[in-house]
């Protein structure tokens, strides 16, 4: 099963690389990782999207919170937050295809970035799900790259 993990760091020389060693030091892969500062300066957010069951998730959060400046661990698979990704599509539209490419921009709500005579550009902010169905549609009307970040989550409530 797939679990996001948000971990609050201190934000120190080196965390990073601790925690990713934990991972590949115990054969846990990573899908993706997000690392941003929060509004304290001195402490960074680091969310982590990775497979495994429950006990195997339970071990790694486990394990996180053992790391030196490790300040919080949470699995957010269950739990109360919000989760987004941010996605950009770099398109060379086919004769004739610019339009229905711009009729699922505005049925996604994403954003035309650049819309100039050879090339399109999208970006959209949404759920995991939301960007596949939108890059599968892509698909077929000239894609030619796709960069995602990966989710990003946070709590809600207190």
């Amino acid at each position: 099963m797939r679990h996001t993990i948000s971990v609050l760091v201190r934000n120190e020389f080196g965390v990073l690389s601790r925690v990713v060693g934990m991972f590949s030091g115990r054969g846990y892969n990573i899908d993706s990782l997000n690392v941003a500062p929060t509004h304290d300066s001195k402490k960074s957010h680091i969310t982590i999207v990775t497979e495994g069951d429950d006990i195997v998730i339970e071990q790694i959060c486990k394990q996180l919170h053992k790391l030196i400046d490790v300040i919080r661990v949470e699995d957010h698979t269950d739990g109360n937050t919000v989760a987004f990704e941010l996605a950009m599509f770099n398109l060379q539209p086919p004769e004739g295809a610019r339009e229905e490419i711009l009729r699922l921009a505005e049925l996604y709500k994403a954003f035309v970035v650049d819309n100039s005579t050879k090339a399109l550009v999208l970006r959209l902010t949404a759920e995991s799900v939301e960007i596949d169905e939108l890059q599968r549609r892509l698909e077929t009307l000239g894609l030619l790259t796709a960069v995602r970040t990966g989710p990003l989550t946070i709590h809600c409530g207190a």
